[in-house]
């Protein structure tokens, strides 16, 4: 894409709200259309992580738990994040704590914000392949379920509005897209 000159023009900036994890700022802005407002950002300060584990037999693994944030039970792909790591260091960490998986052929098949409307959250999303079971570990704050399926299962429970998370049915999408292909 042709790089685009920004439009927005900030008159003041209002730290609202920080903590380890995230900022939120408030700007005094004029809008693309020449009108005064305020925009909101909310700010990570983490990258954020997917995986999805393949076996030999096109199984896959997702994680369970119940989120805070939507008051409600998610099945999810494995996920995380990370500050002072590579993404790609940090999926292998994730991965191994969540599920207790370990993959020797690992592959980014997505770079993307989540929800860029309102927060700069970037991520990246990895296949993982050659796949053995060890230990999960998982974080103290963590009460997961790992559930073992094929991967049409999951990808039926993203068509049928079971897998809600955007990470999840993003990376459950381009994988289909990639086993159609043959390049996965």
């Amino acid at each position: 894409m042709k790089a685009e000159k920004n439009p927005w023009q900030i008159l003041t900036e209002k730290n609202i709200y920080d903590n380890n994890w995230i900022n939120v700022t408030e700007y005094d802005v004029i809008n693309p259309n020449g009108g005064k407002g305020i925009y909101g950002k909310v700010h990570f300060k983490n990258i954020a992580i997917g995986i999805v584990p393949l076996d030999e037999n096109y199984n896959t693994y997702l994680v369970g738990q119940y989120r805070f944030t939507i008051d409600e039970y998610s099945w999810e792909i494995p996920e995380g994040g990370c500050i002072d790591e590579s993404p790609l260091d940090a999926a292998k960490r994730e991965l191994l704590e969540e599920t207790g998986l370990q993959a020797n052929s690992w592959k980014q098949i997505i770079e993307m914000y989540l929800s860029n409307s309102v927060t700069d959250e970037h991520c990246f999303v990895y296949a993982a392949k050659g796949l053995t079971q060890h230990t999960a570990m998982p974080e103290s704050t963590e009460k997961l379920r790992i559930k073992k399926l094929s991967f049409d299962e999951a990808y039926n429970m993203v068509t049928q509005n079971i897998i809600t998370d955007a990470m999840s049915i993003a990376a459950i999408l381009k994988i289909k897209l990639l086993i159609n292909e043959g390049k996965i």
